[in-house]
């Protein structure tokens, strides 16, 4: 501090922006590189093809069921994650008795949250191998469960008609206890002089969900659609491990399409890479879009 503050801001800035130049930025740097390349992996040269990896994207069938796929998560990840998040979150903070003292939620919430929070200490690799026995076609407990009421038992994850939705369940279930204790943190913010003025005014509880809660916790809900919508845009490991892009491609995403690229019989990883170059851009672009869609006015409260 004898030499002023500057030089010690920059002593303590300049390691961390320093380890972050170099094992974040630039193997950034270097797939933009690659994706320009012939580079198959473990060749000792790479030759420079421009932009011609990038052409053969927009001619690969595969790749774009792989992004209809994704376009699909985008849409459906977010909406039903957000929706049942509040909906759990509203029930058990202010699914109660309203009496006197205002809304309380539910009783045990407490052991509710637990349950709801649980899928968040497994690893996804123990939720893919769990639910790919709960699908299991003979021995699963879905099957079985359809079984015992006399209906039909499909093959799950072995049916392109299914196996995609299969999997979207499995996310939408993974993920939906986070947002139940995130929004439910927010809930218990939120003072509860408001919710007993709105109880004297009568409105239904629906109503105080949508006039009340969801713009009060706006700046959350914003948090969890980008966070889904990246989730949603990614999907890779979930899906290997439960289907592998199969049966027919079916359930393909981007990230696997790039994986099995870049590491598959072919071993492309210049066109695996002109494939993260695009992920990476449509990524940002929708974290980007998401933040502008839903920019609204602060609503304070004290």
């Amino acid at each position: 501090m004898r030499h002023g503050k500057y030089p010690l801001i920059i002593t303590f800035l300049v390691p961390p922006l320093l380890l972050y130049g170099i094992f974040v930025l630039s193997p950034y740097l270097q797939a933009f590189q690659i994706s320009t390349t012939d580079w198959l992996g473990y060749s000792p040269t790479a030759n420079y093809v421009g932009l011609e990896n990038f052409g053969t994207l927009l001619r690969d069938g595969a790749l774009w069921n792989a992004v209809r796929n994704n376009l699909v998560l985008l849409v459906m990840l977010p909406v039903v994650t957000i929706g049942l998040g509040l909906f759990f979150a509203t029930m058990l903070n202010m699914g109660g008795r309203r009496g006197v003292a205002g809304v309380v939620g539910v009783r045990g919430s407490s052991v509710y949250r637990l349950v709801y929070f649980f899928p968040q200490v497994l690893s996804v690799v123990i939720i893919a191998l769990l639910w790919k026995e709960v699908y299991h076609p003979n021995n699963g407990l879905l099957n079985a469960t359809l079984r015992a009421v006399g209906l039909p038992a499909p093959t799950w994850l072995g049916d392109p008609r299914t196996a995609f939705w299969a999997v979207v369940a499995v996310m939408v279930w993974s993920n939906v206890g986070f947002y139940v204790v995130l929004f439910g943190a927010a809930m218990q913010a939120i003072p509860r002089d408001i919710y007993e003025a709105v109880m004297l005014d009568g409105a239904s509880r629906f109503t105080t969900l949508v006039k009340v809660t969801i713009p009060l916790l706006w700046d959350t809900v914003q948090v969890a659609w980008i966070y889904l919508a990246i989730a949603a845009l990614d999907g890779f490991i979930l899906i290997q491990q439960m289907t592998d892009g199969g049966p027919n491609h079916s359930s393909d995403v981007i990230g696997l399409r790039m994986y099995n690229t870049a590491f598959g019989s072919e071993t492309k990883f210049g066109y695996a890479s002109a494939i993260g170059v695009v992920m990476f851009f449509l990524t940002l672009s929708v974290a980007v879009m998401a933040l502008r869609a839903a920019r609204r006015d602060r609503i304070e409260y004290s």
